[in-house]
């Protein structure tokens, strides 16, 4: 619709009118006509792309071509093993890629199966079920209590009518609805008390409400095209080895035309150097980069899995090394999203109630000392659990379940902390009359049957409730309670909801009727709550900031309620909380400018989420965002890594983040950081080794045409040091255990790269002196007298031993090879493996005949394995140097 009107500001006669409906609803002829001219309530469906084209996609990676040019030279020259070995490797990266992003994109269906199956109208005067997806503007809806709304609807008529809203504003309590229109202008989601929207649920009450919007034109439509306009980030490992990528395609064209070019101006048959030549660039391009990348992230989403995180694609599990910035939801993340009592004020003094969420573990302190539970305060919990409707049930697994209203739990669960049962109390007080809570009377009263004749029981706002007192429970029975000692209570509740605490005050009327069992109360106290943080949170925070990491919370509940948890955890340290309508008013350029200032937002919409991930993001920041509800889903998606909760969070977020915490902490994005660092490091250390591996073996060719000698390596032997080095020893470097210190650097500068200064250091330093030993020694043994076979030999032995020595230098960029040198098991049985194969290739003779290998004696075994280990001291100083360089490297 043009010009759509602020619904919220216009009362029900005004919506009607512009709506073309009534109390009576739309006649059915008309429904039907709107339903064939706006089409059903429903969001459009995703446009998946074909199978066949995402297949298509795989091929288009750097990489991959040169997997594929690699296999067709190879065919070319009857090289078939090695032909096969490169097109598994192929096949094993591009079916996996296929089969990740064939399962990415299902946010919107799961958006759609949050739609209501009925709906319950107002149709010519008549009430009737239809299909949730046949609703037009203008439809009458009815609602009673669990009822889902099926589209967005501006209250008409509500009597006690609650909604839970959380899944779209991240509200922590049912919000009560009125028919009363608001003023006009901006009002934020969770404020429009005059609106219901697609998607929330009502809890409490009933009403009736005119729809104003449906399908795409509702707030959860508008977060639907959000989700589908954003487009997932590339992870800075993907960036990354795109580069490499095209790096070693352009190092492979180079040394071909060279040293070919160099052989050719020597003399050397043109054939032969055109197979040296490919043999050379195989060398260079590390085939097995994709399948060993694949593998460390597999293996990475293995351990993260055992710590509680399901990763939906492999290369988000790395990101989270590079997260420099997690925007966390507050309401079911940093929270439990389970309204707690956390303070009483009874007899004059205020106890502090211990235990979070929907635990029965917990107590009652007074000055921090432990208190038993004196007869006030069973009172006062007793008489709140029978002025309540909610019930909580043990699972047989020793959990609670809770149904009904969330502040109505919280009593019932601090009572049973008390030893009060509700089954007990309802048979001891079995209810026979009540009052219900309305939004203008502010309170719910009961009345009871007692062995001591009838008692009303009273809980609502305090300055509803203190009034209606004119007595108050001491130890030692009541006393009277005057205007000095209401101001005073008044004060104590003004005290609390500072601490943005929810107040109610619980009271007691002996002998009373319905009809005069709201005055003339017996105040038994007062009852605070709040929707508390999760207690292993702040360590979990800490854990983040001795990281590196900023957490930023984000919520849609209010100013106060969101400055006092983040205070709690620890996140405000400047003070500095802005809300949504604050942040409308600053511009894209304004809010870049403020974003790495601001510790919590507060009051935020969907498009506000999405808006701070965007302002992060453009300040080079790698963001993560969790969240569980329906209004985080777009930012997860935009977030370099969209982290949603598992167990509290809808189906929506689930499939629109990359990672699942399956046990809802906000903890175990802890280790799940950590394991992404590893995961970096692993890759980061095949790269070393095997790129320092590469540089020796074309620094050996290379420098053996420039000086005139012949060529150390066949072409056969050459292709088998690359087998062997992007084998098996590579593979074991990829499942690396991780470092001890992984959490205390800073997170990684995606925009270095993997190929920082002390990295290209270690690989020149490791190539440069692989080039001088192997040549060396090449040189003396020929000019020792030995001849050619023995020399070349020689050379391939202590060529290949060089670069296992390598792989175990390469465990570390910073640590010596002497700390924990064995400790990754894989490496040791690879270095093994290849050694025995090694021996073979030299001593049995048919492989000696396909290698060209001569049997070598015991003295030249000493002499090439002294020359290969000279490389550890040299990597050794290396490191000395690196560490003195950059610390954090």
């Amino acid at each position: 619709m043009a010009n759509v009107p602020e619904w919220h500001a216009l009362s029900a006669t005004d919506a009607f009118a512009r709506l073309g409906s009534g109390p009576a609803g739309l006649d059915p002829a008309e429904a039907a006509r709107r339903l064939e001219e706006h089409g059903p309530n429903e969001l459009a469906r995703a446009r998946r792309a074909p199978a066949l084209a995402l297949l298509a996609a795989q091929f288009k990676n750097v990489l991959v071509v040169i997997l594929m040019v690699a296999i067709a030279l190879s065919l070319s020259l009857g090289h078939d093993l090695e032909a096969a070995t490169i097109g598994a490797i192929l096949v094993f990266t591009v079916v996996l890629g296929f089969v990740q992003e064939y399962r990415a994109e299902n946010a919107l269906a799961a958006l759609r199966r949050m739609a209501a199956p009925l709906a319950t109208v107002i149709r010519g005067g008549a009430e009737r079920k239809v299909p949730a997806r046949e609703v037009v503007a203008g439809d009458l809806l009815v609602i009673h209590a669990g009822d889902r709304i099926p589209a967005d609807a501006r209250v008409v008529e509500a009597v006690n009518l609650q909604a839970d809203e959380a899944a779209l504003t991240g509200e922590s309590v049912p919000v009560t609805k009125t028919e009363e229109p608001l003023p006009a202008g901006p009002v934020a989601i969770g404020d429009r008390t005059d609106m219901l929207f697609g998607g929330t649920a009502a809890t409490y009450g009933r009403g009736r409400a005119v729809v104003v919007a449906t399908g795409a034109g509702t707030e959860l439509g508008a977060i639907a095209r959000m989700l589908a306009e954003v487009k997932p980030a590339r992870t800075p490992l993907q960036l990354e080895l795109d580069r490499v990528g095209k790096q070693l395609a352009r190092a492979a064209i180079v040394v071909v035309v060279l040293l070919a070019g160099l052989g050719l101006l020597r003399g050397q048959p043109f054939l032969e150097m055109v197979v040296f030549a490919i043999a050379l660039a195989v060398a260079v391009v590390p085939e097995a980069l994709p399948a060993v990348v694949t593998i460390a992230l597999a293996l990475g989403v293995q351990r993260l899995a055992r710590r509680n995180a399901l990763v939906r694609r492999l290369a988000a599990a790395e990101t989270l090394g590079s997260t420099t910035v997690i925007c966390s939801d507050k309401t079911g993340t940093l929270t439990r999203d389970e309204m707690t009592v956390r303070a009483l004020h009874v007899e004059g003094r205020t106890l502090e109630v211990t235990g979070s969420g929907y635990r029965v573990e917990g107590g009652f302190l007074h000055e921090g000392a432990p208190v038993d539970s004196p007869p006030a305060l069973l009172a006062l919990l007793g008489g709140a659990v029978l002025a309540s409707d909610a019930r909580v049930e043990r699972t047989p697994s020793g959990d609670l379940t809770v149904s009904g209203d969330p502040t109505e739990a919280a009593l019932v669960v601090a009572a049973l902390k008390a030893g009060l049962d509700r089954a007990e109390l309802d048979a001891r007080a079995p209810r026979v009359g009540e009052i219900p809570f309305t939004s203008e009377s502010k309170r719910m009263t009961t009345l009871h049957r007692t062995a001591r004749g009838p008692v009303a029981f009273a809980k609502g706002a305090p300055e509803v409730i203190v009034p209606a007192c004119t007595r108050v429970a001491s130890g030692d029975g009541e006393r009277p309670l005057d205007e000095a000692g209401r101001a005073a209570l008044l004060e104590v509740v003004r005290g609390m909801a500072e601490r943005a605490l929810r107040v109610l005050a619980v009271a007691r009327g002996a002998g009373a009727s319905l009809a005069g069992a709201e005055r003339d109360l017996t105040l038994l106290g007062l009852v605070a709550m709040i929707d508390p943080p999760r207690p292993e949170a702040r360590a979990a925070l800490e854990r983040c900031a001795a990281a590196g990491i900023r957490v930023v919370m984000i919520t849609g509940d209010h100013p106060v309620t969101a400055r006092a948890i983040g205070g709690e955890l620890g996140l405000l340290r400047t003070g500095t909380v802005v809300t949504g309508p604050e942040l409308a008013r600053l511009s894209d350029a304004e809010l870049g400018a403020r974003v790495q200032d601001i510790e919590v937002y507060a009051r935020v919409s969907p498009a506000d989420k999405l808006r701070i991930v965007t302002a992060l993001q453009s300040r080079g920041e790698v963001v993560a965002m969790t969240g569980d509800g329906v209004n985080d889903a777009p930012a997860l998606k935009k977030a370099d890594i969209g982290v949603a909760m598992g167990i509290t969070g809808t189906d929506v977020t689930r499939e629109a983040a990359a990672m699942t915490l399956t046990d809802d902490n906000f903890a175990s994005i802890v280790g799940a950081v950590e394991e992404g660092r590893g995961i970096f490091a692993n890759v980061k250390k095949y790269l070393m080794y095997l790129l320092s591996s590469n540089v020796g073996e074309i620094g050996l060719m290379a420098a053996a045409t420039l000086l005139g000698l012949p060529l150390p390596l066949t072409a056969v032997q050459i292709l088998y040091v690359n087998l062997a080095t992007d084998g098996l020893p590579a593979l074991a470097l990829a499942v690396d255990p991780p470092e001890g210190d992984l959490m205390r650097l800073p997170p990684r500068d995606p925009r270095q790269g993997i190929f920082t200064r002390p990295v290209v250091a270690l690989i020149a330093t490791g190539g440069a002196w692989s080039t001088v030993v192997n040549l060396g020694l090449f040189a003396w043994a020929r000019a020792s007298g030995r001849g050619d076979a023995e020399a070349m030999t020689m050379c391939f032995m202590s060529l290949v031993l060089v670069q296992f020595a390598k792989a175990f230098a390469f465990r570390s960029v910073r640590h010596s090879v002497l700390r924990r040198p064995f400790a990754n098991r894989w490496l040791n049985l690879a270095i093994g493996w290849e050694l025995a194969l090694l021996l073979l290739i030299v001593y049995l003779p048919p492989l000696r005949a396909a290698f060209g290998t001569y049997a070598l004696p015991a003295a030249d075994w000493l002499l090439v394995t002294g020359a290969a280990l000279t490389v550890l001291p040299v990597l050794e100083l290396a490191k000395v140097a690196v560490r003195r360089a950059a610390p954090s490297a």
